[in-house]
């Protein structure tokens, strides 16, 4: 018998094949030749007769250069942190396509003359917390921590809450970031009560200044205590406070989630904040306070190496300037039933059940929020998965939690969901 394997065409006459040629253009020879070689090994392995390599190969491209795939979050899940956190806005996607070509990200176009970076997503973060005597924007909001840390605290101490100790996501935390500026810290308190006595005790002129933790992703309840921003802002040094997930105004449905505005009022000298959470932007360490202190942590050698890119202004200030982003929407718009029902009736042997979601992210524990679900077998999650799809499984059912599917995604679930069908 024939072995059809030597019937495989060769890589380079595959690529030459004009049906590829646009492929090659948009993507890159590399990308379309990993396309290319899998599908030869499909044909090697008898999963495809030898002539259709060239039609594997095309089915096989990937959407773009990149191997990052869009996925439909169905988790209910707002900011989830495995799939980028807060996806952008179409207002903030545009911004980005424009400033991804040659701007003038510093450049005067009135007077030719160098211009300040970022001037307009400064100006606009001033805008949306017109309390903030200076703006500064860094890469992320442990990177704002660490040029804090390494400003104002150099060989001295930073005072801070034994309960506010906090890990991070992937392992990191906060105590070992700070200490590996040279600062010291220096823990008062318990774990679940700290008083304004404690960091009275504390202060020293070996203070570098007191730092004030959110604890975004724990809640510790019962017996317990904590002091107040206002309180420890009159301790006679800086007083630096993480909120962490970028709340920028007091929201009806997060009232234990601290806002920039609402701690400057208190007299917090310096506000850090995460752009890729509740505000809904791009990753970004966003800083508010006094505009002495921002201009000296602007001023410092590693503000350099820590700042942001054009990209990342640019979606930053469409952010702020553009209508709500999807994080806000699906916090501020329950689901509608009927549109639940509609997506449910083209869908068969799917029910509508009710769910729970939660803001994700490190921001809001313990918040719940009411949604609806298209609830379906477990065995559709790997399915849907591969489609990308990611729902959740709970109780033996895999659920599609609308609060987090936009509704000009809701045809592209349908069909995802009949394919598996």
């Amino acid at each position: 018998m024939t072995d059809r394997r030597r019937d495989i065409p060769g890589t380079d006459t595959v690529l030459a094949d004009p049906r590829l040629a646009k492929a090659i253009e948009l993507l890159g020879r590399p990308v379309v030749k990993k396309s290319v070689l899998a599908a030869q090994n499909r044909a090697r392995a008898g999963e495809i007769e030898p002539e259709h390599v060239i039609e594997e190969a095309i089915v096989g491209l990937p959407y773009s250069a990149t191997s990052m795939q869009p996925v439909i979050n169905a988790t209910g899940v707002l900011v989830h942190t495995n799939l980028g956190r807060a996806p952008l806005s179409q207002t903030a996607r545009d911004a980005l396509l424009l400033a991804a070509g040659t701007t003038d990200v510093e450049f005067d176009l009135a007077t030719g003359q160098r211009a300040k970076r970022g001037r307009s997503a400064i100006q606009a973060l001033h805008e949306a917390v017109p309390d903030a005597g200076g703006v500064h924007i860094v890469n992320n909001n442990a990177a704002v921590l660490l040029l804090t840390a390494m400003v104002l605290a150099p060989g001295k101490e930073i005072v801070i809450s034994r309960g506010e100790l906090v890990e991070i996501g992937d392992g990191f935390r906060i105590p070992d970031l700070l200490t590996s500026t040279g600062a010291r810290l220096r823990e008062v308190g318990t774990t679940n009560r700290t008083s304004l006595r404690d960091y009275q005790d504390a202060v020293t002129d070996q203070t570098g200044f007191v730092l004030k933790v959110h604890p975004s992703n724990f809640v510790i309840s019962g017996f317990t205590a904590d002091v107040p921003v206002s309180a420890l802002a009159g301790l006679g040094v800086p007083l630096v406070v993480d909120i962490g997930s970028g709340l920028l105004h007091p929201h009806p449905l997060l009232p234990d989630e601290p806002d920039a505005t609402t701690v400057l009022r208190a007299k917090a000298n310096l506000v850090t904040a995460s752009g890729d959470k509740l505000m809904g932007g791009p990753q970004a360490g966003l800083l508010f306070g006094d505009a002495d202190l921002i201009g000296t942590l602007r001023r410092h050698p590693a503000a350099r190496a820590l700042r942001v890119d054009k990209l990342t202004l640019a979606a930053l200030e469409a952010t702020l300037h553009g209508p709500p982003p999807p994080v806000v929407s699906a916090l501020d718009t329950e689901v509608d039933v009927r549109r639940a029902q509609a997506i449910q009736l083209r869908l068969a042997g799917s029910e509508i059940v009710e769910s729970t979601a939660v803001i994700g992210g490190g921001g809001a524990p313990g918040v719940e929020l009411p949604s609806l679900a298209i609830s379906l077998p477990e065995h559709f999650a790997d399915k849907l998965r591969a489609s990308r799809v990611v729902g959740r499984v709970e109780r033996g059912r895999c659920l599609l939690d609308l609060r987090t599917v936009a509704p000009e995604d809701d045809e592209k679930l349908i069909a995802a969901v009949l394919a598996c069908m």
